[in-house]
């Protein structure tokens, strides 16, 4: 008899953020959920994805210096390039097996923007 695979599992964690950019020659300021999705194949000892806390501390590092603040005086020319950022910061925090998958920024209408490792 052979043994099955492991699951395919993923969780996330999602913090708000505010921030102002500029679309053509208009000025949007957008509040957002951020959303934080991680993956791996069965769980841990603990029976979880990944330790949130520390996804958590990572993530609220990340966001802080960003709240309420023009993307381009960090030198983001908008959303997409700010979840590149937010992926390229946080995949170290993400502790193998587990992967970062995915960042993905929603505003107060619904619309998604998605960003993939």
């Amino acid at each position: 008899m052979t043994t099955p695979p492991p699951l395919h599992f993923e969780a996330a964690v999602t913090r708000p953020l505010s921030v102002v950019f500029r679309s053509g020659e208009a000025w949007e300021g957008h509040d957002y959920t951020v959303e934080v999705v991680t993956a791996r194949q069965g769980l841990d000892g603990f029976d979880v994805v990944v330790d949130f806390r520390d996804l958590e501390a990572a993530l609220d590092r990340s966001l802080a210096p960003l709240q309420g603040r023009l993307l381009s005086d960090l030198g983001l020319d908008g959303p997409l390039a700010l979840a590149r950022r937010l992926l390229a910061e946080l995949a170290p925090f993400v502790p193998a097996p587990a992967r970062l998958r995915e960042v993905a920024l929603t505003d107060g209408t619904g619309r998604r923007l998605a960003v993939r490792a």
